[in-house]
């Protein structure tokens, strides 16, 4: 029976570094506990962090103009960030509590305000972004690593690229839009092949 269970975990292994081992497309981020576990239990928390990280990633609707993160200590998981459906933050909710091992979750994730002129601004900030030659390769995911956060008329950018000319590119194309008052560029720069998010 154990060499069974053996042999089908080094089965599904190549298709679980390729889930979990580049970098993701989406905007997920978490910051280190405050308490360290000790090496015993490391594991532990981070396949823990891993599902979250996963769950959250399989969300319906999360797009290119939402952003969440998370943060874990212990059992208990915060979740922050930008979406535009109300629906998707009380998805992203109910998806971390049912995981194993979460014992609470802080949902602070806000609702973006409805708004035409910002539903506008998405669009035109996403044509300028991503059909610019040297990113458009960033549009070819199902939901793109640069993520445009819209809020009465200021534009954030989050996510992460692969250098500081892409990071920089992005956010000139950004400021470039018609009826964007500011751009806050907090793209990280994490280069190909790195861990990821």
């Amino acid at each position: 029976m154990r060499i069974t269970r053996i042999l089908r975990f080094r089965m599904c292994l190549p298709f679980l570094i390729l889930l979990f081992g580049g970098a993701t497309p989406l905007v997920l981020a978490q910051a280190p506990s405050a308490n360290t576990p000790a090496k015993s239990e490391e594991k532990y928390p981070s396949n823990l962090s891993r599902e979250i990280h996963h769950q959250l990633l399989v969300l319906p609707y999360y797009s290119v103009f939402d952003s969440i993160s998370f943060t874990l200590n212990g059992t208990k998981v915060t979740l922050t960030g930008q979406v535009v459906r109300p629906t998707l933050k009380s998805q992203a909710e109910a998806a971390v509590k049912s995981i194993e091992g979460v014992v609470i979750v802080v949902n602070q994730i806000e609702i973006l305000p409805a708004s035409p002129a910002d539903d506008e601004l998405r669009r035109a900030t996403y044509r300028a972004i991503f059909e610019d030659a040297t990113l458009a390769r960033y549009a070819v995911q199902t939901v793109p690593p640069i993520h445009i956060i819209v809020k009465n008329g200021n534009v954030a950018l989050e996510g992460a690229v692969e250098s500081a000319s892409d990071r920089n590119l992005a956010g000139s194309r950004a400021g470039g839009v018609a009826n964007v008052h500011n751009v806050k560029n907090n793209l990280v720069v994490r280069p190909k092949g790195s861990a990821g998010e």
